[in-house]
């Protein structure tokens, strides 16, 4: 296939190859295991880390065009935090430089990356295609595999939970399309793992069902999810988080799907990952068992990648110290999530094995409805009673921020995002025009509405944002 432009009329390539994303995704063959040197018979445990990255889209720039919150920071250095913008490129910037040099010290260093596409499309805005150079550098070339994974990710850091449902597709679509443009067909190839922004896990039966549905229609193998996003079947605490589990999801209708899930634990999650505590707890784990299979335990933490004085000051020390630490210890190994499935499916362990779990509080509804006598109806007045009588029971998902709500307060920014994503649906839904300029802007704007910023932030120049993103995607779609 041939290479895929970048920008198009300076707009990122978000869609329009769906066909030849589908493609570059299969067959789907082993990412890792023909080029791991890892052995699983000498680990006790492993241990991975993942690094999230994101700058939000803003219309700030000149005459209020669109441009990256980063370069908002640069231009404007002595407001607030600003004045972090330079140590924030060069944090997106340094796995470029980090695991070459480990690696030409005889370390064996792992890392998962998740990257924004806002992000990615404001460092080639800045024209810093330095910072993107460098991640190309271990993203392309065959000698820095398989020392980094990149995540897939919602292309415009929407949290699922309160996405329109319609629009969860095209996020995962999006980020594809853009990271095939930067990186290329074989490097989207390789990407077989998603991290959800705000690690937000819904738990309504049809927007978690769906969610699934697409990232595995998508080419996705496994998901990333918080501890206490996810129980056991039988609404208790998963009982053994350091294995990969199967998430099982039921929606309204009585279908079933499920997909494998890593288990990020609890935790201050900059602060641990800052300090490599994923390591030094797999160093007190033993070998676990899944159906008579003996394999290594897996520690899993992910964290922002450049927010916080630990992450620019404390990580690049400790990130080095660790893997030279690792060097020297023969029973525990770091892992990218993907090579770490991959070898134990290649020891015998098979997904239907795995331990289940599935979203947070819908045991409840299960013990009200059925799940394979399911009905919208049914599934509805569970909800609604379980509303009513149980105090700690909704149905907004759960997130790294549970102390704050993405929807209490909010109706400013969802209420525009869910009545742009109607007109836009309408607009194109009856149409096979995902080539078109008018619909490559048009989705950039519903897409830009859904960032999480514009909430997490709280209210001002934020939601006023939103709102002025909301003016001008209304206005294309009217055109």
């Amino acid at each position: 296939m041939s290479a895929l432009p970048e920008l198009i009329d300076g707009l990122p390539n978000i869609c329009g190859h769906e066909t030849e994303v589908k493609a570059a995704l299969q067959p789907d063959r082993p990412v890792f295991l023909p080029k791991t040197n890892l052995r699983l018979e000498s680990l006790s445990a492993t241990f991975s880390i993942a690094l999230h990255m994101h700058q939000p889209t803003i219309p700030a720039g000149a005459d209020g065009s669109l441009i990256s919150n980063l370069q908002q920071m640069f231009e404007h250095p002595y407001d607030g935090d600003n004045h972090n913008a330079a140590p924030f490129a060069w944090c997106y910037s340094r796995m470029g430089e980090f695991i070459p040099e480990l690696v030409s010290q005889g370390c064996n260093p792992r890392v998962m990356l998740d990257y924004s596409g806002n992000l990615l499309w404001g460092l080639r805005q800045m024209g810093r295609g330095d910072v993107l150079d460098n991640l190309k550098r271990v993203t392309c070339d065959d000698t820095y595999q398989p020392y980094v994974e990149w995540l897939g990710t919602m292309w415009s850091h929407a949290v699922v939970p309160s996405t329109p449902i319609a629009d969860l597709k095209l996020h995962i679509q999006a980020w594809q399309h853009h990271f095939a443009a930067i990186f290329g067909w074989e490097a989207l190839a390789r990407v077989k793992g998603f991290s959800p922004p705000e690690m937000h896990l819904p738990n309504h039966p049809d927007t978690l069902y769906t969610f699934i549905h697409a990232l595995k229609e998508c080419g996705y193998r496994w998901l990333l999810v918080q501890e206490h996003s996810v129980e056991a079947l039988t609404g208790q605490s998963l009982e053994f988080k350091h294995l990969p589990h199967r998430l099982v999801s039921h929606n309204s209708h009585g279908e079933t799907v499920s997909i494998t899930v890593l288990i990020k634990t609890q935790g201050s999650d900059t602060k641990l990952v800052a300090q490599m505590q994923p390591y030094y707890e797999a160093k007190t784990l033993s070998k676990q068992t899944i159906s008579g299979v003996s394999i290594p335990a897996i520690v899993t933490q992910i964290g922002d990648g450049e927010n916080g004085g630990v992450m620019m000051n404390e990580f690049p020390g400790a990130f080095k110290r660790a893997w030279h630490e690792v060097a020297n210890d023969p029973t525990v190994a770091g892992v990218n999530g993907t090579e770490y499935l991959e070898l134990i499916a290649a020891a015998g362990c098979r997904e239907d094995d795995f331990p289940t779990c599935q979203a947070i509080g819908q045991h409840l509804i299960w013990q009200e409805v059925d799940p394979q006598q399911a009905t919208p109806e049914k599934v509805a007045a569970a909800i609604a009673h379980l509303t009513q009588t149980q105090p700690n029971f909704h149905m907004d998902g759960a997130s790294w921020t549970n102390h704050l709500s993405w929807v209490a307060g909010y109706e400013a920014v969802l209420t525009p995002m869910n009545e742009l994503s109607a007109l836009f649906h309408k607009t194109f839904d009856q149409s096979e025009v995902t080539h078109s300029d008018h619909y490559r802007q048009a989705l950039l704007y519903n897409l830009l509405l859904q960032t999480s910023c514009f909430r997490y932030w709280g209210q001002g120049t934020w939601t006023d944002y939103a709102q002025e993103i909301y003016r001008r995607g209304k206005t294309l779609l009217k055109d």
